[in-house]
């Protein structure tokens, strides 16, 4: 072969060199190692391999977990929103119920002087010791009230309440006290006029509960949003007619003449006035017969009059209804006190169960009072016919 000739074989070796290298490997491709391209044919084109981002998952989760943390917090939220405002309406009732306990107590108190003040042959000395009491009573009961904690927007309520409660102490102080002062005295009127006094007390002090404890307290409930709490009454003088001058004066002269027996001066005496059924307000009739019409709202009013010349007390009326099918209807109330000339009602209520279709009567008795003569008037009877 001549010197300077090129043969086949020689160019395939560089074919080899300057054609066919190897691409450099890269991390989307795998390093070659299959067959080679045919020659002749050009250089191959760079291989695109596809694959899914190795990514998505753990960008799939990552929402998820925030997903869940947002769920979560939203229920702690809410459930921390219930228990505040469980514990909110929790505050204020368990404050309603313990100041209702005092207003309540405080009540009874009430009755319990009403009842004394109107006991028949109620002396001095055992006024005195009972009042006594009720004035520790009292005292305690504005402790009580002092004590609590009430909820920041029913502070200045809670103030008014024991401020009512700190009346009835002062008029239950000052009942005692003029009894005692005036327990030499002759002049029923001046006694009557500082007893009186004591008594407007403990009527304000009625007033300023519901005034300015009550209503301001309802307010507040309302404004807070508590639902289902109920605001105490609390009432220390059930009725203004006992504690008017006029009233106290003849418990006043009653307490100064009473003993335990013998027979009260003065004109003593409680009578009838008349009975008429309701709800149509008509008159019965001792003489002629009346035809009542009987509805579920059917009762009958009596007005007894103190005919006397002294308050008369604890006055016993009692309604009866003859029931020839059964018991006869029976009713009793009682009116706790009653000035001379005075005429006072009482009301018996009968839910309809009558006789029916029947002449029948009603009877109508006033126990008698203490030093009594004339009973003439203490009891009636009516002819009527129930229908409907």
């Amino acid at each position: 072969m001549p010197d300077g000739a090129v043969t086949t074989h020689d160019d395939d070796i560089l074919d080899f060199d300057f054609f066919d290298e190897e691409e450099p490997t890269s991390r989307e491709e795998p390093s070659s190692g299959g067959p080679r391209p045919p020659r002749g044919r050009g250089p191959r084109p760079p291989r695109r391999h596809f694959r899914s981002p190795g990514n998505l998952t753990p960008l799939l989760r990552l929402v998820g977990l925030i997903a869940l943390a947002i769920l979560v917090v939203v229920l702690l939220a809410v459930w921390i929103e219930g228990c505040s405002s469980n514990q909110k309406h929790d505050r204020y009732a368990n404050y309603m119920s313990d100041i209702g306990d005092v207003g309540s107590a405080s009540a009874k108190l009430g009755d319990k002087l009403n009842a004394l003040l109107t006991t028949p042959g109620l002396n001095k000395e055992d006024l005195d010791a009972k009042l006594g009491g009720y004035v520790q009573e009292a005292q305690s009961q504005q402790q009580q009230a002092e004590s609590l904690r009430p909820p920041g927007p029913l502070h200045d309520a809670n103030q008014a309440a024991v401020q009512a409660l700190g009346l009835r102490v002062l008029g239950l102080q000052g009942l005692q006290a003029t009894f005692k002062q005036t327990a030499g005295s002759t002049d029923a009127t001046a006694a009557g006029e500082q007893l009186a006094v004591q008594g407007q007390r403990l009527s304000a002090s009625d007033v300023v509960w519901e005034d300015s404890f009550r209503t301001p307290a309802k307010a507040v409930l309302q404004n807070e949003g508590i639902d289902g709490v109920q605001v105490p009454a609390s009432v220390m003088v059930p009725t203004l007619d006992l504690v008017t001058q006029k009233s106290m004066a003849a418990i006043w002269q009653r307490i100064q003449g009473a003993s335990t027996g013998g027979t009260p001066s003065g004109s003593h005496g409680s009578g009838i006035a008349y009975t008429k059924a309701l709800p149509s307000g008509q008159l019965l009739s001792t003489t002629t017969q009346t035809t009542v019409k009987v509805t579920t709202q059917l009762a009958f009013e009596v007005g007894v009059t103190d005919t006397g010349d002294s308050q008369e007390v604890q006055i016993k009326v009692v309604l009866t209804i003859p029931n020839p099918n059964g018991t006869p209807i029976r009713k009793t109330a009682t009116i706790p006190v009653i000035d001379p000339g005075e005429t006072k009602a009482v009301t018996f209520a009968t839910g309809g169960r009558v006789p029916f279709g029947e002449q029948t009567s009603i009877k109508v008795d006033v126990n008698p009072v203490k030093g009594e003569t004339n009973t003439s008037n203490n009891t009636f009877e009516y002819p009527v016919i129930f229908t409907l």
